[in-house]
């Protein structure tokens, strides 16, 4: 509760736009995914603690391990592929090579209950080995197939790694099919292998003696695992079904995940069943999977999902074939589903990004997950997790219990093996992500919020490696209400160190102070619209301004949000707008000014705006052309004396808000027509169009004599014909020889006949270039 209110009070005061000091906050998961971690587990809930003590044991020659095993003295068995091979590793790390199949890689083991027997299974048109220990049996004659599968000589294995000769191998059963995904083992000592690309689980007694013991309508059976009243679990490739099969081969669908394929399972003493899914359903899929035909390749120093054959054989490989399981390069992320014992479901779990391939628990019955393509390892707990940090390979692909409360982590990309101890007896280091000011600061003092025992180291630089040439590491005194000793700079970087003790140390947040150095506003652009005018923008303060509602930022400047002005059509107003930002992200106050052409002084037209547009009144300004000088301060930010500037100038503009004047009206009736001429004259722009109206008709668009209206002063001079009685005729502009027709009809048109004293009202407006009109009239008589 403590550490919500923390966060809440950094919420609100980063809606306050930062002025002078500002904070790097870091206290969420997300903050911390970031950094690195080194004995330090990261919880969901955003604190940091001491993870178990991780040890890698061994590296070996393979490129995948498919599968890792323990028997009751702590020996680990591990199953590889490229080269196909099974590791035994002791607790002390020593390696040595107990199984070498013919096979592309081994992709399951199991050690019987009783611990006598460890099974092998290779694919792809692999089998059962079963592999005992024992002593070097005694030279014999065997068949070449015996002899095939006898363990190789060091010689004969290309490799430095020895070969314990006392294991022996023989197959125990081929269900030939093309894939074996995972072995299980009743109490029986009956043995249970799920298959593809049938979908089919096979029951083989300890004999060798098997049958198909259940069938599926999916392409691959997974894994398997059996619940505490000896039912089968089988996770399937296709459709993502997660099946409960009874000892006589009743099977009933538990659960059909959003996912597509079923990636491992885990039961714990309750009889909860947990299941990983990963890769997202194609819309529209029948559920099956086509499994990827085979392709030719060369083995590649640094393969990815290709499977790579022996590479001490002289002559050229033989095809790489791709796998279901190897497709580490798979998107749409894991899901952790919990089944409980009554059949409900519900996810626990989930990442856009983490693959999970393995799942285990570890002494203290937390959930353990093994994920890729980043080689993370996550304790799920029902509501919450514990991310314990990363090991150094891409995939975590096989768990299992090792000795000492620890857990075994086998990885492929690279084949190694680790263990996870029981408990935290180290110094833990977490490494923050590197922070970007944005501009160079100084870094004052830092407030850690925890319990226990730890330290706080920071270091500074000015590019974003922090191996390139910056600071050292310097301790950070929590006690003492002091800056940070390390060089202004525009990254920084902390170090956090947490010793076992009692009681156990945790991190919850960590707050950095920092100044960053003032630089001046800059004024990008100003553009100025004459006849144009801004709608008010509603007035946003800090008592009404936006909120983000969700997780707070992690640091620096908060994010503005600007509203964009709406300008319209208005003659008599000017529009100013302006691009400006600050590197501090300061709030900025802006003056406008004018300056008319030939005019030297600039004089002020409005000032204290923070909003980056303003319009005013064009009849403010006489009538000629103008520049407009934008000035922008960061003064709302900062004490006078450091107060800061910048400026711009727009293009040159016109401002006429005079009307041109029509004069030299004339009309006279000449036969059927009236005879118009005048003269339009503006004090500043062009003429741009004059149109007239007789008898209070429509309005018509005449041009001047030259027809061209590129002048302050232009000329008219046309006729048109007298108003008819046929209200169709149209009233355009011609010599005295055109006929006038009829707008509906086309046919020609009947002239009036003028009539002595008859009179007519003839109407002239004139524009000029910016919309301002004059109008005139004339009062022609007949004859």
């Amino acid at each position: 509760m403590q550490k919500t209110r923390l966060v809440l009070l950094l919420l609100c005061s980063s809606l306050l736009f930062a002025e002078g000091t500002r904070t790097w906050f870091s206290s969420r998961y997300e903050d911390f995914e970031k950094g690195g971690a080194r004995g330090v587990a990261i919880r969901s809930d955003g604190v940091l603690e001491l993870s178990p003590a991780l040890k890698q044991l061994t590296s070996t020659p393979s490129t995948y391990v498919w599968a890792v095993v323990a028997d009751n003295e702590g020996n680990a068995y591990v199953a590889a592929g490229a080269p196909a091979r099974v590791y035994k590793v002791t607790p002390s790390g020593q390696t040595t090579i107990v199984f070498e199949p013919q096979e592309l890689q081994v992709q399951a083991l199991l050690i019987s209950r009783d611990g006598s027997t460890l099974y092998a299974a290779t694919s792809p048109d692999g089998k059962v080995y079963k592999i005992v220990h024992g002593t070097a049996p005694a030279p014999s004659k065997k068949s070449d197939k015996e002899k095939e599968q006898a363990p190789p000589t060091e010689a004969a294995s290309g490799s430095k790694l020895a070969v314990d000769s006392s294991y022996t191998s023989s197959v125990f059963f081929d269900p030939k099919t093309k894939y074996i995904w995972n072995l299980a083992e009743d109490n029986d000592r009956r043995l249970y292998i799920a298959t593809g690309d049938h979908g089919e689980i096979y029951r083989v007694d300890k004999t060798g003696n098997g049958s198909v013991f259940f069938k599926s309508d999916e392409a691959h059976i997974r894994v398997l695992a059996l619940d505490p009243k000896g039912n089968v679990i089988a996770g399937s490739d296709g459709s993502g079904l997660i099946y409960r099969i009874s000892p006589n081969g009743d099977a009933f669908v538990l659960y059909s995940a959003p996912k597509k394929e079923i990636t491992a399972l885990a039961i714990d003493k309750d009889g909860n069943i947990y299941a990983a899914g990963a890769v997202e359903k194609r819309a529209g899929a029948s559920g099956g999977f086509t499994l990827p035909a085979p392709i030719i390749s060369t083995p590649a120093p640094t393969p990815t999902v290709s499977i790579s054959p022996m590479g001490a054989q002289p002559v050229a490989p033989p095809p790489v074939i791709m796998a279901p399981a190897a497709a580490f390069t798979a998107t749409g992320g894991s899901e952790i589903y919990r089944i409980a014992p009554d059949g409900s479901p519900k996810r626990i779990w989930s990442s856009r990004e983490e693959l999970v391939y393995a799942l285990t628990f570890d002494q203290r019955g937390r959930l353990i997950a093994g994920t890729g393509n980043k080689g993370r390892l996550f304790v799920i707990g029902q509501d919450d997790f514990v991310d314990l940090g990363k090991v150094s390979a891409n995939q975590v692909t096989g768990l299992a219990a090792a000795p000492n409360g620890g857990v075994y982590i086998a990885t492929s990309n690279l084949a190694k093996l680790f263990v996870l101890g029981g408990t935290a007896d180290t110094d833990g280091t977490f490494e923050s992500d590197v922070f970007d000011a944005k501009i160079f600061s100084r870094w004052g003092r830092a407030a850690v919020r925890g319990t226990g025992g730890y330290d706080l180291y920071a270091r500074s630089g000015n590019v974003d490696n922090p191996d390139r040439n910056w600071s050292e590491w310097r301790k950070v005194d929590l006690t003492r209400e002091a800056p940070l000793d390390v060089p202004p700079a525009r990254y920084l970087q902390w170090r956090a160190v947490l010793h076992p003790g009692n009681p156990a140390p945790t991190m919850d947040s960590v707050l950095v102070n920092y100044l960053p150095k003032n630089v001046a506003p800059e004024v990008e652009d100003v553009y100025v619209q004459p006849g144009a005018r801004f709608t008010p923008v509603p007035r946003v303060g800090s008592d009404n301004g936006p909120v983000t509602v969700g997780p707070p930022g992690s640091g620096g400047a908060p994010v503005r949000y600007e509203a964009t002005p709406t300008a319209n059509r208005d003659k008599d107003w000017v529009a100013v707008r302006w691009v400006a930002h600050d590197d501090n992200d300061d709030d900025l106050t802006y003056s406008v000014y004018y300056r008319g052409d030939g005019e030297t002084r600039w004089k002020l037209l409005k000032d204290g705006l923070t909003d980056k547009a303003y319009s005013f009144e064009s009849p403010l300004l006489p009538d000629g052309g103008y520049t407009i000088l934008v000035v922008a301060s960061d003064a709302p930010s900062h004490t006078p004396e450091e107060a800061l500037s910048d400026s711009k100038e727009s293009s040159r503009f016109e401002v006429d808000n005079t009307p041109p004047q029509v004069t030299n009206v004339a009309g006279t009736v000449e036969n059927d027509t009236i005879h118009i001429t005048f003269r339009a004259i503006d004090g500043f722009s062009p003429i741009r169009r004059a149109e007239y109206s007789v008898d209070a008709g429509d309005w018509h668009v005449v041009e001047p004599v030259g027809q061209i209206s590129d002048y302050r002063v232009e000329n008219y001079d046309f006729t048109v014909p007298l108003p008819s009685t046929d209200t169709t005729t149209t009233q355009e502009p011609k010599s005295t020889d055109t006929p006038v027709t009829s707008a509906k009809t086309g046919r020609a048109a009947k002239s009036a006949q003028p009539q002595a004293g008859e009179e007519h009202v003839v109407v002239i407006r004139v524009y000029d270039r910016f919309d301002n009109m004059g109008a005139a009239k004339t009062v022609v008589r007949g004859r």
